[in-house]
């Protein structure tokens, strides 16, 4: 019986500001903590004018503020970009202030260009240090041991979660070696996803955190009533990835009637490769395709990922997802 989660950025859609972006996270994470969904994660980006989670535990702090039950966290922190102590005293604070309900998800990647990995004042080799930093940020939120010196304060005998994040191999193995859950952004790359869960799995190596292999897939997943509707609302998202490619990512755009006549088709080919974790169509559709994801990866959790402009048609969305998610559980009509 998978869980469903969800990955917003706090986007912000043309004509909007990142206060409108705020107030439409903390209201979709309302909204899903209703429906059941067991998380509610934030990612870090920088210097993405249409992205406005940059200060990633702020956020978290705002959200978790607004609901009681589900939980909240990174996915991810770049860790990378800060010292380990730091991220300890921030999620310490965090899990001080919001008990029982704060994830913390690593990734090794900077969230940024190499312009912006500067002016965060981290050296080149920072991402080389990744596992070592993680095994210091464990200890920092671990019990205080005998002799300590170093202390998180809020942070030390928290004991936050903590889950890797990857798209490639290293991700897998480090998650598996350090007895951690891991979660694999196939939402946007999607090419290692099968032979990274299989090296976790076959690696995994029991810990204080987790006795068995726990295994996170993200996707991207629209539903409305119809299978048009479902994918005019998509082309939101297949915009963004062309800009991507353009280096022009901006902010979140309307639907288009004709996403075909809106980018080329090299930009197509690339945007529909790095996309194929998508489930578009009304609720049938959709049941259907995640059915046959779940039965290859054999994921523990889908963490869902839908970045659309209008905010009542995703609160939709998820509505609808929650019913096809019971269904796939066994425990829906």
């Amino acid at each position: 019986m998978p869980a469903f989660s969800v990955l917003d950025l706090a986007h912000i859609v043309e004509g909007s500001t990142a206060a409108d972006a705020f107030r439409n996270a903390l209201d979709l994470a309302r909204h899903v903590e209703a429906l059941g969904y067991r998380r509610f994660w934030l990612a870090e980006h920088h210097n993405m004018i249409g992205i406005a989670s940059a200060a990633t535990s702020v956020v978290i702090g705002h959200v978790a503020a607004g609901t009681s039950t589900i939980r909240v966290g990174a996915g991810g922190i770049m860790l990378p970009n800060h010292s380990p102590l730091v991220i300890a005293e921030q999620f310490g604070t965090l899990a001080t202030l919001f008990p029982g309900r704060i994830d913390l998800g690593l990734g090794r990647a900077p969230g940024s260009d190499m312009r912006t990995f500067q002016a965060l004042r981290r050296s080149a080799d920072s991402a080389d240090r990744f596992p070592q930093d993680v095994v210091e940020l464990q200890a920092l939120l671990a019990p205080e041991r005998p002799g300590q010196t170093l202390r998180a304060v809020p942070g030390v005998g928290t004991e936050v979660p903590l889950w890797i994040l990857g798209s490639s191999m290293f991700g897998a193995q480090l998650a598996a070696a350090l007895g951690l859950p891991f979660a694999f952004a196939s939402h946007f790359a999607p090419d290692a996803l099968m032979q990274a869960l299989e090296i976790y799995r076959a690696r995994f190596e029991p810990s204080a955190q987790l006795a068995e292999p726990y295994a996170m897939v993200a996707a991207n997943v629209v539903v409305a009533e119809t299978d048009e509707r479902a994918r005019y609302l998509f082309t939101s998202i297949q915009q963004q990835f062309a800009h991507l490619q353009r280096g022009d990512p901006g902010r979140l755009r309307p639907p288009v009637d004709d996403i075909d006549a809106y980018w080329t088709p090299h930009e197509k080919m690339r945007a529909q490769h790095m996309l194929a974790c998508s489930f578009v169509g009304a609720p049938g559709t959709v049941r259907d395709g995640l059915a046959g994801f779940l039965e290859r990866t054999g994921a523990d959790e889908v963490m869902v990922a839908a970045p659309l402009y209008d905010h009542s048609a995703r609160k939709a969305s998820f509505t609808l997802l929650a019913d096809i998610a019971a269904k796939l559980n066994g425990t829906g009509q």
